[in-house]
Formats: structure tokens, C-alpha cells, sequence
């Protein structure tokens, strides 16, 4: 019998063609919504490799996180400032409006780089490399889903409500 936990893949992936593009920009804060599923079930995952050290780390879980991370921020991001953004604006005029969306992106920037640092380490552990440190790996799992979260929380409290009146 494994210890492998069942591994569901991570869904926000965008077609940005069609009538499908048109859905996602008449529904953005449906759509919004959906990404904020997808990507608070990334953080209970990195939080779940974090909870598991040092000493009963899932590899297979690993790999699939680090092969989630980045395509699914990304691909969010991408969304959020095309899309999302544009309609906060609009919900809520440009007046003050500017500098949040600023931190936001900047935040989504930031939020990448710190994935790809995380996603390096994932892939070499889930390929079988010994975690010369895992004390520092957890302090970043946790940096790194605390930051997505507090992200999250930040635009249900402020852009979903604004956007959601559109």
C-alpha cells in the first residue's frame, strides 16, 4: 500500500480564444472565484509537503506541485490583469484605484519568483534529492502559501466586491 496521497490536478488553465474568452470577460468574478479554488488548493498542498517534514515527504506530491505552481499563477495573473483588473477600475473609477492595482501586480511578480525558487527545490526532492535543510524548506512552503493567502484574502475582501456588481 503507497503513502502517496491522491494528487488532483490544478484546473485554471485559460483558452483565450473564441467564446470562451468571451465568457471569461463578462464573468470575471466568477471566474475570479474559480482561480482563488484553484489556487488555495496549491497553498493546502505546499502546506501539506510543509507539515510533512523532514521525515515523510510525498515525492509524488512534490512533482505535482512543482509542476502546477507556475503555469497556474501565471495563468492567473494573466487573467486578473487583463481582465479583472480593468473591470475594478471600472467598478470603482480610476481615482485611488491606481496604486492598488500597482501592489497587486507588483505582488503577482513577486509571487512568481518566489514559486520558481520553490518549484526548483520541489522538483529536485520529488526526483529523489535529500533535503540538505529542512527547517529552511519550511519557513519557504510556508512563506510562499502565507503570501498566495494573504493575496487571496486581500482581493475577496476589496476587487470581488466591486467587480461582482459588473
Amino acid at each position: 500500500m503507497s503513502d502517496h496521497k491522491a494528487v488532483q490536478p490544478y484546473a485554471f488553465d485559460m483558452q483565450w480564444n473564441g467564446d470562451a474568452r468571451h465568457a471569461m470577460e463578462l464573468l470575471p468574478a466568477a471566474m475570479m472565484k474559480r482561480a482563488h479554488l484553484e489556487k488555495l488548493r496549491l497553498c493546502t498542498s505546499l502546506e501539506d509537503i510543509a507539515d510533512s517534514l523532514p521525515g515523510h515527504i510525498d515525492r509524488l506530491q512534490c512533482l505535482s506541485v512543482a509542476n502546477a505552481l507556475i503555469p497556474l499563477l501565471r495563468s492567473v495573473h494573466r487573467y486578473e490583469e487583463t481582465v479583472v483588473f480593468p473591470a475594478f477600475e471600472t467598478a470603482l473609477g480610476r481615482v485611488g484605484k491606481a496604486q492598488t492595482i500597482q501592489r497587486l501586480r507588483a505582488e503577482h511578480v513577486e509571487d512568481e519568483c518566489f514559486a520558481d525558487d520553490v518549484t526548483e527545490i520541489l522538483l529536485a526532492i520529488g526526483h529523489g534529492e535529500a533535503i540538505e535543510n529542512p527547517e529552511a524548506l519550511g519557513f519557504m512552503l510556508r512563506g510562499l502559501f502565507e503570501t498566495i493567502r494573504r493575496h487571496v484574502a486581500f482581493e475577496c475582501e476589496h476587487v470581488l466586491p466591486a467587480i461582482s456588481v459588473l
